[in-house]
């Protein structure tokens, strides 16, 4: 093309060029402001849809891990109060072996019948203050905890939510918990003993169960998370380098624009 002031054709691709670079500029200067390289549907449909999904499973995942929280901190009340009560009941044992001895005199067993007593009422009062957020697995109620523990559910119980069933301590103890001091048998401790090794048996296992459920949903979270970061977070070193080439190739867009509008001003040679 010969020389024209009416069309730059030098400018306009200087010009073209610029603005290319300074898209590029703005786009990878969002990357490193926001730290991700799609922060929202423009940047890649495909990748933020999946990441939308993602996050909602994360979401869901955050409630499951709640609910398992609170299902823990229940049963940790109760299996903490249902060891103390083992341990009573094996003080109970000693001090009604203690009694059942003939050789003592009826004031020996007046004060171990009370220190019998003083035992079960610290047992009712362990009981009646096993309790987490209104929910007592130990006391004579029917509450049993149901948590969640998956983020998808099907709509069938077993599958989605995890139970630990009620232990009744007031049942389990029977004339351990209802007998005075004065008449309780070693066989009534006895009988006690072993019906609390059947309930910290239950305990234990659904305590289990929970502390398992809730490591696997934790891990699920960091997995999840981990995808969505593949997904959209931005590789700062390699933004970092594009930036510092993008600022040099801006400098020299600018000084080459500034050449070619000095192109028409070499036409007013010719008329001189």
């Amino acid at each position: 093309m010969g020389f024209s002031v009416n069309t730059n054709v030098g400018a306009m691709a200087a010009l073209q060029s610029l603005n290319a670079t300074n898209k590029g500029l703005e786009t990878t200067q969002s990357r490193i402001n926001t730290g991700l390289k799609v922060a929202s549907t423009k940047d890649d449909s495909a990748s933020y849809t999946i990441a939308q999904t993602l996050r909602g499973d994360l979401g869901g995942l955050g409630a499951v891990n709640s609910s398992l929280s609170r299902a823990k901190s229940t049963i940790d009340v109760a299996v903490a109060g249902a060891e103390q009560i083992s341990d009573l009941l094996n003080q109970m044992g000693s001090k009604v072996l203690e009694a059942s001895d003939a050789g003592l005199d009826a004031d020996s067993k007046a004060a171990i019948a009370k220190d019998v007593e003083a035992i079960q009422s610290q047992i009712k009062s362990i009981v009646a203050s096993s309790d987490f957020n209104g929910t007592n697995l130990l006391d004579a109620s029917t509450a049993t905890i149901a948590a969640l523990k998956t983020a998808k559910p099907t709509g069938t119980p077993a599958d989605d939510t995890l139970t630990v069933d009620h232990q009744s301590i007031e049942t389990a103890l029977g004339n351990a918990w209802t007998a005075t001091g004065a008449t309780m048998t070693v066989d009534d401790v006895d009988t006690a003993k072993d019906a609390m090794k059947n309930v910290l048996s239950a305990l234990g296992s659904g305590a289990r169960e929970i502390d398992s459920q809730l490591a696997f949903t934790s891990k699920l979270s960091d997995v999840i998370e981990g995808g969505i970061g593949n997904l959209v977070d931005a590789d700062l070193a390699k933004e970092s380098a594009k930036l510092q080439a993008l600022q040099v190739k801006q400098q020299l867009g600018v000084q080459a624009l500034s050449i070619a509008n000095q192109a028409p001003q070499t036409i007013m040679s010719l008329f001189r």
